[in-house]
């Protein structure tokens, strides 16, 4: 059983979890970081300034398995997080914030070029 489970492990896809959202784009993404403020409380890589320290850094936001520790980081569960996060995290400082659906996935789009 063990030999089984190993090979199984070998055989497993190690290559990045799916995370395209057609028809985004990252470049209008950091527009709309850059418009709604997002670098006042996030270091955000491309936004030079403000640099705020209050939520986490997004360096490598990519790379994260989760988002805000809580969820998946999969496309859809961060549309919806960047919309309104306190809906899905009451406890959250993050507030909603005023995207269109189309603004959510740019940014999403953006976040998921942002690698370690």
């Amino acid at each position: 059983m063990i030999a089984l489970t190993a090979l199984l492990c070998a055989c497993a896809d190690k290559s990045e979890p799916p995370r395209a959202l057609m028809g985004a784009d990252a470049a209008r993404g950091v527009r709309v970081i850059e418009r709604v403020g997002c670098a006042a409380c996030h270091d955000t890589p491309g936004v030079g300034w403000p640099k705020g320290l209050a939520g986490p850094s997004l360096h490598g936001f990519a790379d994260s398995p989760l988002i805000a520790g809580q969820f998946p980081n999969r496309p859809d569960q961060l549309v919806r997080f960047l919309k309104d996060a306190p809906s899905m995290a009451p406890a959250t400082a993050m507030p909603a914030m005023p995207l269109t659906e189309a603004e959510a996935r740019d940014v999403a789009a953006y976040l998921y070029t942002l690698h370690d």
